[in-house]
């Protein structure tokens, strides 16, 4: 199969919305019933090292990453005079990837997300980390004493475009302000995080997506920038791209060479890609793509 061609069922997006509307918004919902287990810590981890292997200056501890001193955000006036740097998160369902991925390494997020139950939930952890009274372990880091930030949109990634977010809804901003918000838009991201989302556009709708994603790109020809792709991956079929239909969420599910050949078809190119190990057997393998 041509994997840059649709397959005979192509996603709907209502119905996909419909279908994960159903489903319970948190952590044991979004992953397939394994919300509870070592899953999510291990996912998160492999994720945040997959990207500190890219990144190296995100590292904010001495390490084998980065030998060097922790970032300071001492007081507002020096937080706004540092670099920030600026990641969205596509597809973010309640916000898991944001709070224990991305806040770990980047000092603003946007996330999106079309799912209302789901981006609701998300907002209200989000705005439960400035609440004195929520558990430490629950806080989003970096909220309370805003020194991070996490602004909320709700739409598909269909309609979605990084730079223009126009046609989405915009929810709320928590944590850190910039003197002058409204100059966040029209920006760009130094990293585009897209995670078990694209299933459920078409081939022709990602393809369009990465590239609206390639050009929001804060410094593509530096090395700095970069789109990370983590999704489920069926297996080719002697050695030919395959794509799967599942009619319950209408989703797709691409093998490693559909994965490949439409990024080449969006004008990305392969930088890097690992097998996120740890995971319960009987799973889909679940590869990381970085783009560039």
């Amino acid at each position: 199969m041509d994997a840059t061609t649709a397959p005979n069922d192509t996603p709907i997006v209502e119905d996909g919305i419909q279908y994960w509307a159903t489903q319970p918004a948190t952590y044991d919902g979004v992953l397939g019933g394994f919300g509870t287990g070592s899953l999510p810590r291990v996912e998160s981890l492999g994720s945040r090292l997959f990207l500190l292997h890219l990144i190296p200056s995100l590292s904010t501890v001495p390490s084998a990453f980065k030998p060097t001193k922790s970032k300071s955000h001492s007081n507002p006036e020096s937080t706004a005079q540092t670099k920030r740097i600026r990641a969205l998160d596509a597809g973010a369902g309640i916000g898991r990837v944001t709070c224990d991925t991305l806040l770990h390494l980047v000092d603003d997020v946007v996330l999106i997300e079309p799912v209302a139950p789901f981006v609701q939930e998300a907002l209200a952890r989000g705005r439960a980390s400035c609440d004195p009274s929520t558990p430490e372990y629950l806080r989003w880091r970096g909220i309370a004493d805003q020194k991070k930030s996490v602004t909320y949109l709700q739409g598909t990634l269909q309609e979605f475009d990084p730079l223009n977010p126009h046609r989405v809804q915009f929810l709320d901003r928590i944590g850190y302000e910039p003197p002058r918000p409204q100059d966040d838009i029209g920006m760009g991201y130094d990293v585009i995080w897209c995670q078990w989302c694209l299933g459920h556009l078409s081939n022709e709708d990602l393809v369009g997506f990465f590239k609206r994603c390639k050009t929001a790109l804060k410094e593509p020809n530096k090395g700095n920038s970069v789109i990370i792709v983590k999704e489920n991956c069926c297996p080719d079929h002697a050695g030919e791209a395959t794509i799967s239909f599942d009619e319950e969420d209408s989703s797709l599910t691409r093998s490693d060479k559909a994965w490949k050949l439409l990024f080449e078809t969006a004008g990305l190119t392969l930088v890097h890609e690992k097998v996120q190990e740890g995971l319960p057997m009987g799973l889909y393998v679940v590869k990381m793509y970085a783009l560039r």
